[in-house]
């Protein structure tokens, strides 16, 4: 007798979400939550939809619209929210209370609801209620601070590090954290998800470098941020790159090894004073060939050198298309559904629609 197939919903199959509309970290943690099987419902205003900017990050999603400061609308809202598992919301400290959508009013209806809030600030400090972006939320961290070349200013670090690394992970890694508690409470409760609570986290390992005396607080001098000739970048003969890390002594050999260089007479791998000769003699010997010579060169070992790639670049790469890592859904290459499931895996999202749902028919009894 066969065994039936498994469908392809992801672990997260059953639970729903409603998304108010936002930007930033808040769709980001709808689309992973989307891509690992859950229901998600986001509410936006009407018209919006036809002039969204980045449709890509609407994938996988159901979309109604309700205007937020109509009563009748929010009692429409209201109704989804009291069927839901989670709300996620990202706007300033106060703003669903205004609307009749803030926490205590929500979970007194449903009191099951894990209620997200994302922001940047946190819903309680001197700077709660200020706008900001990404690279305002991190440099208040230290985190900006350390990010650059000795000598030269800060480089933001895209809107990884605040936006998707601090915010939509955290507020994610909170939304589950509750849904495991639910089940043994049966309460939902309120997620305060705060961008620079989670890049302080994601910073935990320099923090506890520099509490050791083994990090500085001038930038571009540590091991982690250029200040080492083995964990840096280095341009090749063509005008590429390529991303060095042989932090360890055995994989710094293979480095020697692969530019032919005798560590006889070199200085220490670690020794501060010599780093600026190391780095010299290596971004001299790498200038000899080119990206793709070096790469073959250091196919194969444990060197730690890899091709500095563009996106472009990076959606042939043969390991990345080998894991089926990224795919084409709606004539835009973008990230597969991540991470992978054994048991329950994830579905190919679903491209983002085109038109509304009217509310009243999505989880219609």
């Amino acid at each position: 007798m066969s065994t039936p197939s498994i469908p392809e919903r992801g672990p997260l199959a059953g639970i729903k979400i409603v998304e108010l509309a936002g930007l930033g970290p808040g769709p980001h943690a709808a689309l992973l939550l989307a891509d690992l099987g859950a229901e998600v419902v986001r509410v936006q205003r009407p018209g919006q939809l036809s002039g969204e900017h980045d449709r890509a990050q609407l994938r996988g999603r159901t979309i109604v619209e309700a205007d937020l400061k109509d009563p009748a609308d929010v009692a429409k809202v209201l109704r989804l929210i009291d069927k839901a598992d989670v709300l996620i919301e990202g706007f300033r400290p106060g703003v669903t209370e205004r609307m009749g959508l803030g926490p205590d009013h929500a979970l007194a209806r449903n009191p099951r609801l894990v209620y997200g809030r994302m922001t940047g600030w946190g819903q309680q400090g001197p700077l709660a209620d200020r706008a900001g972006h990404d690279i305002n939320y991190i440099s208040i961290t230290g985190v900006l601070h350390a990010i650059g070349r000795k000598g030269e200013r800060p480089v933001p670090p895209l809107n990884m590090v605040g936006d998707f690394g601090g915010g939509s992970m955290f507020l994610i890694f909170g939304i589950l954290a509750a849904l495991v508690e639910r089940q043994n409470s049966g309460k939902g409760q309120v997620i305060d998800a705060a961008m620079v609570d989670g890049t302080l986290a994601l910073s935990h390992l320099i923090w506890a470098m520099r509490g050791s005396g083994a990090w500085s607080d001038e930038r571009g001098v540590n091991l982690l941020d250029t200040g080492m000739s083995f964990y840096d970048t280095y341009e090749t003969s063509d005008g590429k790159y390529l991303a060095v890390g042989a932090l360890e002594p055995q994989f710094y050999a293979q480095l020697l090894a692969g530019l032919e260089i005798d560590a006889e007479g070199l200085p220490a791998q670690l020794d501060p004073a010599g780093q600026d000769t190391l780095k010299k003699l290596f971004a001299e010997r790498f200038r000899t060939k080119t990206r793709a010579e070096w790469t073959e060169i250091f196919q194969g070992t444990d060197a730690c050198v890899s091709p500095v790639l563009t996106f472009e670049e990076a959606a042939t790469n043969e390991h990345i298309a080998a894991r089926g890592s990224l795919l084409n859904l709606d004539n835009i290459t973008q990230h597969a559904p991540a991470p992978r499931f054994s048991r329950t895996p994830n579905a190919v999202p679903t491209p983002p629609p085109t038109t509304a749902t009217p509310i009243d028919s999505v989880w219609a009894d």
